[in-house]
């Protein structure tokens, strides 16, 4: 039985800023106290993974390895052994494809490769896709109001204005009333 529980992290307009298709390394700009949120989800015994989909890739607008160079300075950013890992999906809308939210494949993936308890486990995000995505793996799910977390309609289990009090949320559990519930 899966025991270990995960937080999983949409990257743009969720751990950093939205800058469209980022390939460029100099526009990486981690939202303001993410790196302290992550250390406090490893220090209560969280797992943490960036999902994320990279349909630039697809499309033909950055490279894989520009993507790479981006989460290089991405991770470099938020600091050392903060996220256990990164789970990509190049593909473009439209591409059939099981990795690519909403669909749940990286994080079955990461489920699969580090022993992980879902129906524990949260998906954070600031789209509908990463919100669904989570419900179709049987996750709680989060939307912070940061990217484009305002503008979306969904039904998320919880919002939060972003990932520190999302992460927040995630420390001290569902019944805690720090923000509102929605109902599924």
């Amino acid at each position: 039985m899966n025991s270990t529980k995960a937080v999983f992290f949409d990257r743009d307009g969720t751990l950093m800023e939205d800058a469209h298709y980022c390939g460029d390394p100099a526009k990486v700009e981690v939202y303001p106290g993410v790196p302290e949120a992550l250390r406090k989800l490893k220090e209560a015994g969280f797992r943490t993974f960036v999902v994320t989909n990279q349909s630039g890739i697809g499309r033909g607008l950055i490279t894989e390895a520009q993507y790479r160079a981006v989460q290089a300075e991405l991770l470099r950013q938020i600091g050392k052994g903060l996220l256990d890992a990164s789970y990509f999906c190049p593909d473009a809308p439209g591409v059939p494809s099981t990795r690519r939210k909403p669909e749940p494949g990286m994080l079955l993936e990461a489920a699969a490769d580090f022993d992980i308890d879902l129906a524990g486990s949260y998906v954070i995000g600031d789209k509908s896709a990463d919100i669904e995505c989570g419900r179709r793996a049987g996750a709680r799910t989060i939307l912070v109001r940061t990217g484009y977390g305002v503008e979306q309609v969904c039904q998320p289990d919880f919002t939060a204005d972003d990932v520190v009090q999302a992460v927040q949320l995630v420390l001290e559990g569902p019944g805690s009333g720090l923000y509102s519930e929605t109902a599924r």
